[in-house]
Parts: structure tokens; sequence; C-alpha cells
């Protein structure tokens, strides 16, 4: 890492190693000579090759030399170029026949195709462990009865459980998304510089019979191609994969932006973990700011930019080809993956280590939770044959009134104001009425949607993988 110069924080301070490792210069332009062995291992077959010119490449394809391929695309302004002129010097047995019949993009485009699926497949993988681990979490919390909030007001109960299972639903539904962009992430193929294959049809002066080649090629990489290309795959695969993304991170920031808001003051029920040693202020000692949460909410709103760019490379990448989507692939894919992994591995902290104020919980329930047993009370006067709308009303002027003894900072009112109403009290006992403002009482199916949700996620199956590629085999 050069601190002299510019470093995009992806490339040293958020998301994983390996991933930048899959998205280096040098795992590109290794990869880049894998496609051309393994082209060369195709050609051999058809007799365009030798055996000796195919071990030769093999045996220069790790021979990465950086400095040269640069030094030689500054001259002629062509990295893919550059990098065949290098291969070439290197191994000069077999150098004269790399990239026969190819146009930049299929030995490109492979690549990212194979990246992509790689990229997809770790950020599936985290995306499982995360699934499960607010499976086990919704277990734990299935029955802890607590205050919803509808508009950031008092609403009606609900559990802690059944709250984590609104996070995760949201996750199923971005881990379903992302399976589906897996499984229809394509590969250009060896389609030549327009898609319709001619270059390699006239190497093997047979009709069809590139077909072969060209899977003979993806299946070493675990690709496949669709039957259109053009010079290169179809762009709506990068908005595809970049949407889900951002789906993703729509669902992270949301869990985030609740833990803020449950860890205020105001509410004080949940936090996230925060470090003996940690400082979450340089001017004021006493803060203990959600770092975490706010970091996932920052990042996740740069996948939708990178989405949008996706989606502007498909709608403007004119009739068989322009470049003007090249320069900014380089950076929306990787940053995309980069990202998505960051936000993964940060709510995986914050679930696993999530802080409970069960005291704080509880004391909202009680001054809050009552009110919630109005529509209980509601329901069952109309039930001994009260009316709705009246009611409605009585129970209104009743509520608005206990309200504004909370805001004095009185104990809530509610149950007293209540037995006093004559409009009340001859449809239904005072007992009853009290026994109705039981907010454990007002929870509907919570408990069991929860841990069927669980359930439901303990038996997803593992994320599909991407082989690795050997690159001298």
């Amino acid at each position: 890492m050069d601190a002299a110069t510019y470093l995009s924080p992806f490339s040293w301070r958020y998301g994983a190693p390996e991933l930048r490792s899959l998205f280096s210069e040098r795992t590109r332009r290794t990869l880049w000579r894998a496609v051309w062995v393994t082209l060369a291992q195709a050609q051999a077959r058809e007799g365009l090759i030798t055996e000796e010119e195919v071990a030769d490449l093999r045996a220069h394809a790790g021979e990465i030399d950086l400095e040269a391929a640069l030094a030689v695309e500054r001259e002629i302004h062509h990295d893919l170029m550059a990098e065949i002129r290098v291969f070439a010097s290197q191994a000069k047995i077999g150098g004269g026949k790399l990239h026969l019949g190819a146009t930049s993009m299929d030995i490109e485009d492979t690549v990212e195709t194979y990246r992509t699926r790689r990229a997809l497949a770790h950020i599936g993988a985290l995306l499982h462990d995360l699934l499960r681990e607010f499976a086990a979490a919704i277990r734990e919390h299935a029955d802890r009865v607590c205050m919803a909030y509808t508009h950031l007001q008092p609403a009606e109960p609900t559990t802690l459980g059944y709250r984590l299972a609104v996070y995760a639903q949201d996750l199923t539904i971005d881990e379903a998304a992302l399976r589906f962009a897996f499984e229809n992430v394509t590969a250009k193929g060896l389609r030549g510089a327009v898609g319709t294959a001619a270059s390699y049809e006239h190497l093997v002066h047979h009709s069809g019979r590139s077909a072969e080649l060209e899977a003979y090629v993806l299946e070493r990489f675990g690709l496949r191609a669709r039957e259109i290309a053009t010079q290169t795959y179809p762009r709506k695969l990068d908005y595809l994969v970049l949407s889900a993304l951002a789906g993703l991170g729509a669902s992270l920031s949301k869990f985030a932006a609740d833990v803020r808001i449950l860890s205020s003051p105001g509410f004080g029920e949940v936090a996230e973990p925060f470090g003996r040693a940690q400082v979450g202020s340089s001017a004021m000692p006493f803060k203990r700011n959600p770092i975490l949460s706010e970091r996932i909410d920052s990042l996740a709103r740069l996948l939708p930019g990178y989405a949008d760019v996706a989606w502007q490379n498909a709608a403007t990448n004119y009739l068989e080809r322009t470049l003007d989507d090249s320069a900014n692939r380089r950076a929306i894919l990787p940053e995309a993956f980069l990202c998505a992994d960051e936000l993964l591995s940060l709510t995986h902290k914050i679930v696993r280590g999530l802080q409970i104020d069960e005291r704080r919980i509880e004391q909202n329930l009680h001054t809050y939770g009552v009110f919630s047993g109005t529509e209980a009370i509601l329901m069952e006067a109309v039930r001994a044959g009260g009316d709705r709308q009246s009611l409605h009303e009585v129970l209104r002027d009743v509520a608005m009134e206990a309200w504004d003894a909370l805001r004095r900072g009185e104990e809530n009112p509610l149950a007293d104001l209540l037995v006093r109403r004559p409009e009340l009290t001859a449809l239904l006992d005072g007992a009853t009425i009290v026994a109705l403002l039981d907010p454990s009482k007002h929870i509907g199916t919570a408990r069991e949607r929860a841990r069927a949700l669980a359930e439901r996620i303990d038996a997803l199956e593992p994320f599909p993988t991407q082989p690795e590629v050997s690159i001298t085999s």
C-alpha cells in the first residue's frame, strides 16, 4: 500500500482481502492468460496449434510482468494487447499463436463473468451465514414482548423476535435475488468481434464446430453462454447483479438505521456492541455512538449509484458495442462487491453482539403498551352490542387525555380513565377492561410467525459455489 498517493478505501479499508485479490490487476491478467492457454488447448484439438506450443504457453502463464505490460500499454494504449505482447515475448515457442481468432472481449468478458460469479458466491455465502445468525436471534427473542412503532410513535406490542424476523425476511428476498443473478450471469463465449463467431468458424473450416471450441473453454471456467452475443455479454447482466447488491444494501441499511433509532436514549432498547477501549467522540468522552450502524448506512448509499451506472451502460451500449462502459466498469463491479462484503461483515458483528436492555423494553411497554388494549376493548364492546363508531370516539378522547398526562411526566392514567366511562362499563365490567389492557395479550401470531421464518431460513440450501480455476493445469 503506497500511502503517498490516492487509494480507494476499498483497496485497503473496506472489504475482504480475498475479494481485493480476486479483483486485483495481477489476478485479472493471470486469468487472461488462463483463458489464452485454454483457448490454445482447444485449438490444439483442432490441429491449429501444436502440443509443444501449448506446453510453452502453459509454462510461462504465471510470469506476470505488470511493469513491462504497462510500459507497452503507454505506447499502444490497449491493456489486453500489451499483455499479449509481454506473454508472447516470454513464451517464444507458442507466443506466435496467442489470441488466435479472438477479440479482446472474448478474453476479458470470460474473465469478468468468472470473477463476477466468484464474487457472487462469496457474497451469497456470507449472506447465508448472516441469515442463520438472524434465525438464532429470532428464536432467542421470539417471546420477548416489546413496543412496536409506526411513524416513530408507539403503536402496538410485538415481540423482539418478530421485529428481527422483519429484517431477516427482507434478506431472504435478497438471497433469492442473488441466487437468480448467479444462475443467470452468463459469459459472452468465443464469438469474435460482433458475436457471430465468424473468425472461429473460418479457423475450424466446419460449420458449427466453433461451438465445440467455445464449450471447451467455458467448461474449464465453469461458465456457459447464451445463444446471442455481440462484442460483449449483455450488459443487462451487470445491472442484474448490481441491482441485487443494491437491494441487499437497502435491507442492511434499514436494519442498521433501526438499531440507531432503538439505541437512542428516547428508546434505549437495543444497542450495537461497544468495546471497552472504544472511543465514541474526540470531544465528548461519554459518547457511545453507533458507528458500525452508521458505517453501514453510509456505505449502503453507494450501491444504488453503482447499479444506476450499470443501467446506463446497458441502455447506451449502442449497436454491437461501444466503449463508454469500459472505464466505469473497472470501478463499479469490484467496488460494489467490496461494499456489499463490508456491509455483511459489519451486520454480522452487530447481530452477534446485539445488546438488549430488558429493563428499558419493559419500561416502554409499561408506559405505552396499554394503549394497544383500546383496540381489544373496542372489539369486545362492539361484540357486547355497542356502536363501533361512537365507542371509537370515546376511546380516542380517553387516549388523548392519557397522552397529555404522559407529556406532563405523570404515570399513565389510561386504565383509571377507561373504567370511569359509563359508555364502556355499560358493556364491559371494569376488571375485563383492565385485563384487556395487558399488552402481552395483544401480539397476535407474532411468536409463531417469527419461529416459522427461522425454520424456513434453516432449510435454505447453501449458496452455489464457483470453482476456482487452476492457472497452469
